[in-house]
This record gives C-alpha cells, structure tokens and sequence, in this order.
C-alpha cells in the first residue's frame, strides 16, 4: 500500500516554512505523474513551452500554501 507524500503532512510543511523562513507550496501526491505529463505535452508540441505547462499545472490542482510563522517560545 502508498504512503502519503511529504507534501500531505501540514505538521512538516509548516514546520519546514518555518524553518527555511520561506513559503512553502505543496501540491497534490500525483505531482511527479503531472509533470511527466505535461513534459510529455511540450515535446509532443501540445504545449509550446514549460511556463505554459506550468500555467496548466497551477489551473489544474489544488495547492496548499505554508507561511513562515515566527516561534512563540514565551512560556
């Protein structure tokens, strides 16, 4: 059986925005397949380019957004 991805844990998501001080996008498990997908697109001609196929992409899934939030260590 299939384990989630990383990507489906809001906990280390949050964690990692945290600690990268950076956004951090997950999107669906289906990701890596998507990609091939849409790689496969440009070099058949169907896209004509990858930031096309990155439009489609965000059009085309869900996408969760993590901000870095500060750490409240204050007892």
């Amino acid at each position: 059986m299939s384990q989630p991805g990383g990507s489906q844990n809001a906990l280390l998501c949050q964690l990692t925005a945290n600690a990268c001080r950076r956004p951090v996008v997950a999107g669906p498990t289906e990701g890596t397949a998507l990609g091939n997908i849409l790689v496969q697109a440009i070099a058949m001609g169907y896209l004509p380019d990858l930031a096309t196929a990155r439009q489609v992409a965000a059009a085309s899934v869900t996408q969760q957004r993590y901000e870095p939030q500060a750490a409240n260590l204050s007892p």
